[in-house]
């Protein structure tokens, strides 16, 4: 093997001869270009990457001798994009794994078999760069690497996703120039780099070169003080020369471009000059005010945003921006890309926050690690609200020993470790320390608590104490130190509602309750969104949380067959791997909202309006901004009768306060016999980087007749002598026939097998009675006791069916039954008594009972299987999209026309998806508008697909569907809620459908619609 230093599995060696951690910046030449931000336009930058040479190794003990030599031959070798992941380009294994490691638990040791990267190009330098201090800086490098130039040793270093930079003065040359690199896939870092990812290696982030003024600024730490009014602002630019003195002026812009305050110094090593700024203006994630500070010596313009603003814990455990309390309403974030893996283009991250911004997220936790320090730049500008989280996770340590007491903090309590945990959190400080966006400093995540974590988090304050500092890791119950004085925030995951009341309710609680993560957003979810949000906005010491997660981590790649979808942990042969875990984001792998995401916005909404007297047209508008008064929106409203526009208007001018509230009264008609819906929407006023003028911020809606209760059903026939119907038996088969119909109830079934309208056949299978639902992912655990009892294998029993004929008009049909499957007893009993009228139209009364001692159902109702060709759904309810009991704040009641293929939802797994809580009335027919109508006395659940249940169960991936020709109807009393204990809570009492006696009533009638 290559004779290098071997210090990849020794912790007390992080680097060698990498230069001291300083803040992020590029020098520029002048203000102009350092304002502009283009890191090409500097003269002193030239970026690395593009096309290198590359060579892939399984060991790296079968890395060649002489690779990075001048006369190395290296013109056989692949060629590789930098940055890339090399997993992503082909070699070496796709990995993902949650908690568990890769690789034997035996820290600091890393496999023998340790995969090697191999990697080479040459340059040449500007002639204007002669007697320049000349640096190469690698954004991110996973695990650690070794660098040469022109075949002379520089260095090594490890810490993924932090920067690492080096001198190479010495070692260039005029003209070509030769940079070799080996990257190592594991290293003693590994076992603090335990993040839940796709374990992607290589050069992944960019690397770039700086040629510096021999004498030149090396870093700068901008700090502030507000007076107590916020009437004046102190900026101290510290300043931290390399290679003598040198003198230094710094001026201050503001957005405008205009000059603010300025000075200037001497500085030998270090200096310091402060700056007094009377009136100024404030930075917050409403209200991004960014000034610019230029720090000018020699040649060189460094360029630093500036947002002046406070972070404190108020009396009482509340959290403050600029003396406001507010709320964090957050999701955490990976860099993660369906095709590059964790290398991210600026444009996939403006497009992350451009989502974010039209969802009213106004924070985000960089989940577990540094981003790339361009996406800070942007949180800067776009107002983000940041929680920055350090390069550190050691979840597999508990995982190793069985989660035997005390493992979870074997590292952090280890002595030899203490430096490895400290450089975490000075690499993460030292880089993003001038980021006015950046509000805390996580020491990481799920890494166990003790005395290393301690020292990060004193280390932490000690350097910086404008901003809060946060561990979730030494929350109740981990077992870990009791030391938490060097923690401002109490911090939990997954904390439950009725928990986080009880946190609120208690005055002796001195922190802010944070919730680093909460309501899982795995496949079909979250469901108790705003159940977490009524308890935050109740009580003063809850500052909110952030969303698991932003993401679904899937890898776009080929079936068999060519077709593409969305790869997740196993698909690629990978163990240990936690399957579909990755796939737990508000939006898809490639950026599509998902409807958890639509929920989040209007939970989130920064505007609610509540009734004072609906009927009058008095409403009520909260400004739930913290800073931003709402002159900037203004609300559309509209009512509908019975589907039908009947008024609309605008409110332009809207005046409420940050916090504050206003009435507005709205020129209502008088009252109606008909129902009549009132439809708010709140809309931007003008155009911003994020949305266009009349972007939809928040809606909401009002029931304003009287007789609401009734109104909106489906029409009832009118009244008038009811046709006759004839009845025949032959064997078990029941026919009943009427005028235009003829319909089939099978006795040994108890079920209709028919039902005709003009000998149109409108059921392609036996009507059935349904427990069942496609497993949600938030319903990964309790669907092991749901198939415990046979839930997923239900089938009826028939123990009495009668029928009579009641008149000319009339057949009664009454069917004793049960649903239950092998091994267990029957899950229910009951009696379900359908009745047919002349009028072709079938009524359901069912009444069942459950068995004492299970568990909540899935779903109980009715599954309709119809024939090819039904495609189109009409319905009165709730949409456009699905909704569930738990997840329904996203959707508006109407009338809407749409198809089935319209009311599903692509999860990246199949699972429960498109129902649509709350359904008046619905009609499934074929194009020319032939099928059937359903209503009932009570609003009902509604879900129409081409996919069976037990199908949606039956698949891993979306592509494994088979698309049927024929559509499955559920017309269900209830469907329980989506919840998120995938990895929060269980779903809460309310939204489970756990009545022991159930009582359903519902009409099914066949119908061409264009006669009705």
């Amino acid at each position: 093997m290559i004779n290098v230093p071997k210090v990849w599995q020794d912790p007390s060696v992080l680097q060698l001869h990498r230069e001291e951690p300083r803040a992020y910046y590029i020098p520029y030449s002048d203000a102009g270009s350092s304002k502009a931000g283009k890191r090409g336009r500097s003269p002193y930058y030239r970026t690395l990457n593009g096309s290198w040479k590359f060579r892939y190794h399984e060991s790296a003990r079968q890395v060649e001798e002489r690779f990075y030599e001048d006369g190395a031959d290296v013109s056989g070798w692949d060629s590789l994009l930098v940055p890339s992941c090399w997993q992503t380009n082909g070699y070496d294994q796709l990995h993902y794994t949650n908690v568990n490691y890769p690789i034997p638990c035996d820290p600091p040791f890393v496999p023998d078999e340790n995969p090697a990267g191999l990697y080479v190009r040459e340059f040449n330098l500007p002639d204007a760069w002669d007697g320049k201090k000349k640096y190469v800086v690698f954004e991110g490098v996973n695990s650690c690497f070794y660098l040469w130039v022109n075949g002379t040793f520089i260095g090594y270093s490890q810490g993924s996703r932090v920067p690492a930079e080096f001198d190479l003065t010495k070692a260039l040359r005029p003209g070509t120039n030769r940079i070799a690199v080996m990257v190592l896939k594991w290293c003693d870092g590994t076992y603090i780099e335990d993040q839940d990812l796709w374990r992607y290696s290589g050069i992944f982030r960019d690397v770039y070169l700086l040629a510096r003024d021999e004498v030149h600024v090396r870093d700068v730490f901008l700090r502030q003080e507000l007076s107590p009014d916020f009437g004046q602002a102190v900026l101290r630019a510290e300043l931290d020369a390399a290679g003598g003195s040198l003198p230094v002026a710094v001026e201050l812009r503001d957005a405008e471009g205009r000059t603010v305050a300025s000075g200037s110094a001497e500085t030998n090593g270090q200096a310091a000059i402060e700056l007094k700024i009377d009136a100024p203006t404030l930075w917050n994630a409403e209200q991004p005010y960014l000034y610019r500070l230029y720090v000018k010596s020699g040649t060189e313009v460094l360029s630093f945003p500036v947002g002046f603003r406070r972070i404190e814990v108020a009396a009482g455990g509340v959290f403050t921006v600029n003396g406001v309390a507010v709320k964090l309403k957050g999701v955490n974030r990976h860099d993660s890309h369906p095709e590059l893996g964790q290398t991210i283009p600026l444009n996939h991250m403006i497009q992350d926050l451009n989502l974010m911004k039209r969802h009213n997220v106004n924070t985000i936790r960089t989940s577990h690690y540094p981003n790339d320090p361009r996406f800070l730049d942007l949180c800067d500008e776009y107002g983000f609200y940041v929680v920055d989280e350090a390069d550190l996770e050691c979840h597999g340590i508990g995982a190793a020993e069985h989660w035997k007491e005390g493992s979870f903090h074997t590292l952090t309590n280890h002595p030899d470790w203490r430096e490895a945990f400290l450089d975490r959190a000075k690499r993460l400080v030292e880089r993003d320390k001038n980021h006015p966006s950046v509000i805390i400093w996580s020491m990481g995540n799920e890494s166990g608590y003790g005395d290393n974590h301690i020292a990060m988090q004193r280390w932490t304050r000690e350097r910086d104490r404008s901003r809060l500092v946060h561990y979730e890791g030494a929350a109740e119950g981990y077992k870990g130190s009791t030391d938490v004085d060097s923690l401002d925030l109490e911090s939990r995951m997954y904390a439950s509602v009725q928990y986080m009341e009880e946190y609120g309710r208690d005055g002796n609680k001195t922190k802010p309750l944070f919730q680093c993560e909460y309501s899982h957003a795995m496949g079909n979810g979250p469901g108790d969104l705003q159940d977490y949000w009524d308890v935050i906005y109740k009580y003063p010491n809850l500052m909110g949380g952030c969303v698991w997660e932003w993401c679904d981590h899937g890898v776009l790649t080929q079936a068999a067959d060519g077709t593409p979808f969305f790869a997740y942990g196993g698909d690629f042969g990978d163990r240990p791997n936690d399957g579909n875990f990755c796939i737990d984001g508000l939006v898809s792998p490639d950026r599509k909202p998902h409807t958890g995401l639509l929920e989040l916005k209007q939970v989130i909404a920064p505007v609610k309006i509540e009734a004072e007297n609906a009927d009058e047209g008095l409403f009520r508008v909260h400004n739930l901004y913290d800073f931003a008064g709402l002159s900037g929106l203004y609300l559309t409203w509209k009512i509908e009768s019975n589907g039908s526009l009947a008024q609309q208007g605008q409110v332009w001018e809207l005046e409420a306060a940050p916090h504050g509230n206003q009435t507005i009264r709205l020129p209502i008609a008088g009252a109606s016999s008909a129902e009549r819906v009132l439809t708010f929407s709140v809309r931007a006023k003008n155009e911003t980087s994020w949305a266009e003028a009349g972007y939809e911020l928040a809606f909401a809606q009002f029931v304003l007749a009287a007789d609401a209760a009734t109104a909106g059903a489906a029409p009832t026939p009118l009244a008038a002598a009811a046709p006759s119907v004839q009845a025949s038996l032959q064997g078990d088969l029941l026919t009943v026939t009427g005028f235009d119909f003829r319909h089939v109830f099978d006795l040994g079934q108890g079920a209709f097998v028919s039902l005709t309208k003009h000998e149109v056949e409108m059921l392609a299978a036996p009507a059935k009675f349904a427990v069942w639902r496609a497993p949600t992912d938030n319903d990964r655990n309790i669907k092991l006791k749901w198939t415990d009892e046979g839930y997923d294998r239900a089938k009826m029993k028939v123990y009495d069916v009668r029928w009579s004929q009641t008149g000319d008009s009339v057949v009664e049909i009454d069917v004793v039954f049960s649903l239950g499957g092998y091994i267990r007893y029957p899950i229910l009993k009951g009696e379900a008594k359908w009745r047919v009228d002349g009028t072709g139209q079938v009524t359901l009364n069912v009444q069942v009972r459950v068995r004492e001692e299970l568990v909540f159902l899935p779903r109980f109702g009715l599954q309709l299987t119809m024939p090819a060709g039904t495609e189109e759904i009409e319905y009165r309810g709730f949409g456009p999209h699905e909704s569930y009991i738990d997840k329904r704040r996203s959707v508006r009641k109407g009338t809407y026309l749409t198809t089935v293929d319209g009311m599903f939802e692509d999860y990246v797994r199949p699972q429960e998806n498109g129902s649509r809580f709350g359904t008046e009335w619905a009609i499934a027919t074929n194009a020319q508008g032939m099928g059937l109508a359903f209503s009932g006395p009570a609003p009902f659940s509604f879900n129409a697909s081409h996919f069976s249940p037990e199908e949606l169960t039956a698949s891993a991936h979306s592509y494994e569907l088979k698309k049927s020709k024929l559509t499955y109807v559920h017309l269900d009393y209830k469907m329980s809620g989506v919840g998120s204990n995938s990895c929060g809570p269980e779903l809460l009492e309310p939204y489970r459908l756990d009545e022991k006696e159930i009582a359903f009533e519902l009409a099914i009638k066949p119908v061409f619609k264009e006669d009705e």
